[in-house]
C-alpha cells in the first residue's frame, strides 16, 4: 500500500484550513490516506527567522484580500476571524492528545471541525471551553481532553512534532510531504496531484 500524505498544518492558518477542505479528497483519488500533523507556525517562522505575512508591511493587506479571494475561487466557505491573527494553542495540544487516546482518525475529524468552526462560524478555538466543546461532538471525553490539555506530556509532544517537521525541511503552512517529496502551500495543491499522477504512470510502467 502507498505511503500516507503527511499534511502539516497550523489552525489559525487560513491557508492550512484551505488546505485542509481539499486534502482528503486529493489523496483518496491516489489511493492514499493522510497523516494530520499539527505544528505551531510561529515555531517554524522561529527557525527561519521569517516574520507572519500579517505582520510585515504591504504583504498583510495583500494577503488578506488573496484569502477571500482564494476561498471565492475554489468554493471554499470562508470568514475572517474576529481574533485573527493568533496563537491557536488549545487546537493543536487538543489534537494529539485526541490521537493518543482515541487514535489517527478521531484526530483528523476534530481538526476539520475545528477549522470549519474558525474559519466559517467564528468560534475561538483558542479557548479551552471551545475546544472541549468541539471535541464532545466527536464523542470525546470532554473531562479528560480539559485535563490533557494543559498536561506536560502533550506540551512536549507538540514541541517535538515541531522539531522533527523542522528536521525534515517544513518551515510553513500547508506543508505536505509525499514519498520524501515536499510541497509547500495550497497552491501547489495542483502540482502535488501531477506529482502524484506521473509517480503512478511511473510505477505502473516499471
Amino acid at each position: 500500500m502507498s505511503a500516507p500524505i503527511d499534511f502539516y498544518f497550523d489552525f489559525a492558518s487560513p491557508y492550512a484550513y484551505f488546505a485542509a477542505c481539499r486534502i482528503d479528497a486529493l489523496a483518496a483519488r491516489h489511493g492514499r490516506t493522510v497523516r494530520w500533523r499539527p505544528v505551531l507556525l510561529v515555531g517554524l517562522l522561529k527557525a527561519t527567522g521569517v516574520l507572519p505575512a500579517p505582520m510585515v508591511p504591504l504583504r498583510g493587506p495583500y494577503a488578506e484580500r488573496d484569502c477571500a479571494r482564494t476561498a471565492q475561487l475554489n468554493g471554499i466557505v470562508y470568514r475572517q476571524p474576529a481574533n485573527f491573527p493568533a496563537l491557536l494553542l488549545a487546537p493543536p495540544r487538543a489534537a494529539l492528545w485526541i490521537e493518543n487516546e482515541y487514535g489517527a482518525d478521531m484526530a483528523a475529524a476534530f481538526a476539520r471541525r475545528c477549522f470549519e468552526a474558525y474559519f466559517t462560524e467564528g468560534v475561538d478555538i483558542g479557548q479551552d471551553d471551545a475546544v472541549v466543546r468541539l471535541a464532545e461532538e466527536q464523542g470525546v471525553d470532554g473531562t479528560r481532553l480539559r485535563e490533557g490539555l494543559h498536561s506536560a506530556a502533550i506540551k512536549e509532544q507538540l514541541k517535538t512534532v515541531g522539531e522533527e517537521a523542522i528536521a525534515r525541511g517544513v518551515f510553513g503552512v500547508p506543508f505536505t510531504i509525499v514519498d520524501g517529496e515536499p510541497f509547500w502551500g495550497f497552491d501547489r495543491f495542483d502540482q502535488m496531484e501531477q506529482w502524484l499522477t506521473q509517480a503512478a504512470a511511473t510505477k505502473a510502467a516499471a
